[in-house]
């Protein structure tokens, strides 16, 4: 079992909120995550990929880093936490879980 998985079943067994990396983890029923767009990584990497093919060299690339980092809430979650999500932080989120 790996380690967001231990942290997701400790969190709600005991009731503790935690953030989670991906939005993976928020539809299995974390609370809240908050990182990269692990689809669009892919894509960029792709790219990146693509350039070396064509010939480009892997030093003359620069370093890229995420271009979106989605925030992802459980509102069931949220709900059996006691906890209310503010108004703010619902109209910021990329993704809702209800």
């Amino acid at each position: 079992m790996d380690i967001p998985a231990v942290i997701l079943e400790a969190s709600l067994a005991s009731r503790i909120p935690a953030v989670f990396p991906a939005a993976l983890w928020v539809s299995h029923g974390g609370l809240v995550s908050y990182g990269p767009d692990y689809y669009a990584q892919g894509v960029q990497a792709a790219r990146l990929v693509a350039k070396i093919l064509r010939g480009a060299r892997p030093q003359d690339l620069p370093v890229e880093g995420a271009d979106k980092i989605d925030l992802a809430v459980n509102l069931k979650t949220a709900g059996l936490l006691g906890l209310k999500v503010p108004r703010t932080v619902l109209l910021r989120a990329d993704r809702l879980q209800r």
